[in-house]
């Protein structure tokens, strides 16, 4: 399997900002890509920096403007295209939400942010109801995608679940960064830790993982901190945690080849399912042990 992954830099524009990605699409989809994978709340800059009421409006139904606008670019270029929005379900209940579209344009499925954190800069809890849609993979044309956002992926949990339900390949729409303020030593072991544990979700789970990242530094309206530097680094690890890509911190898309039959030969050769010791697991489902 192809795959693209588009990492911009956004503005408060969202015309500019679709319009930036429709580009993207198109040279993605002329080099052959067959998924296209786009970044957390891509069709905006990332308003959860402040709680702002005005900010609901950015909210969108399913189907709305994105699944539509980008369902056309799906069935143009006969793609499968993952997507992330700010849905509105009702006045007063909204989601973090990534869309899988297929080829035909239609909705392969959906999934709901199901971690939502709440820290300086990150007020996601203000916007955001926690997902109701469980850990379902998507069935697509391309594969079985196991599709997470941001916060979702230091949760392994989150990842196996995805894992022992059929997913073939985990991809997790992002917008993480640093806080200007944070020393430099500090910035490098977050990025690291990042990196480190959703490798290791695929080492865990056998198969490839691919993260999307904005990129790019959004400023803080209120002003109360220095805004956010978005590190970009997307990237795609096979079932090992073997590097397949990583961006710089620059805005760039890139096509990536994805044996998605290579999980069978790892898994044979580390059945890490075989071994697992569910009859103990009981405790897993408490928020502390004491």
């Amino acid at each position: 399997m192809k795959a693209s992954l588009i990492q911009i830099i956004h503005s408060a524009d969202r015309e500019s900002n679709v319009d930036k990605l429709q580009k993207h699409i198109a040279s993605a989809a002329q080099e052959g890509a067959e998924l296209i994978i786009l970044s957390e709340l891509h069709n905006s800059l990332y308003f959860c920096q402040t709680e702002d009421t005005s900010n609901f409006d950015l909210a969108e139904s399913i189907p709305g403007f994105s699944t539509t606008f980008f369902g056309e670019l799906a069935k143009r270029y006969e793609i499968v295209l993952v997507i992330s929005l700010f849905e509105k379900r009702t006045t007063g209940l909204y989601h973090n939400t990534a869309v899988v579209i297929e080829k035909d344009g239609s909705i392969a499925g959906k999934y709901r942010k199901m971690h939502i954190p709440d820290d300086p800069a990150y007020y996601e809890k203000f916007y955001f109801t926690p997902g109701d849609l469980e850990f379902t993979p998507i069935k697509t044309s391309v594969g079985t995608l196991g599709v997470l956002v941001c916060w979702d992926q230091w949760y392994p949990e989150a990842a196996r679940l995805m894992a022992l339900a059929g997913a073939e390949i985990l991809i997790y729409p992002t917008a993480i960064g640093w806080e200007a303020s944070d020393p430099e030593d500090e910035k490098n072991r977050q990025l690291e830790a990042w990196l480190t544990i959703q490798r290791a979700h695929a080492i865990a789970n056998g198969i490839p993982v691919i993260a999307v990242n904005r990129v790019g530094h959004e400023a803080d309206p209120s002003g109360v901190t220095n805004g956010i530097t978005f590190w970009g680094n997307s990237f795609a690890v096979g079932p090992q945690g073997e590097w397949l890509r990583r961006a710089s911190t620059e805005e760039t898309s890139f096509l990536i080849e994805i044996d998605l039959k290579r999980s069978e030969t790892v898994r044979r050769i580390w059945p890490f399912f075989r071994d697992r010791r569910i009859d103990t697991y009981k405790n897993i489902t408490k928020r502390y042990i004491d």
